[in-house]
């Protein structure tokens, strides 16, 4: 694989995630032309953060769950009215990115 075709092709579909909205590591994949590589999304995010411009707190896993280990996800997405429930998964419900399929 191209990493930085990898790379490039995930970076812009994570900037495309409106505010208030989230995608699943497998969407991200697949969006990026990368289908059944939700796992390298996962690794490669977890390098970066929202300080160098990339919002990777909007990005969960396919049932809302959270990054363990990065309690600052929470307070990002809260920050961005993203609904966190009880169990402390986010509503995918309300706040699934209805992307279309031409974007990015």
């Amino acid at each position: 694989m191209m990493e930085k075709e990898f790379t490039d092709g995930v970076y812009e579909v994570v900037n495309a995630i409106p505010a208030g909205k989230v995608l699943t590591y497998g969407l991200v994949a697949k969006l990026a032309g990368w289908p059944n590589r939700s796992r390298m999304v996962g690794h490669l995010l977890k390098g970066c953060s929202a300080k160098n411009g990339i919002p990777c707190h909007r990005v969960v896993n396919s049932c809302g769950r959270l990054a363990p280990g990065w309690a600052e996800q929470a307070d990002l997405l809260k920050t961005e009215g993203v609904i966190i429930k009880a169990n402390g998964y986010v509503d995918m419900k309300q706040h699934l990115w209805n992307f279309d399929e031409s974007v990015p």
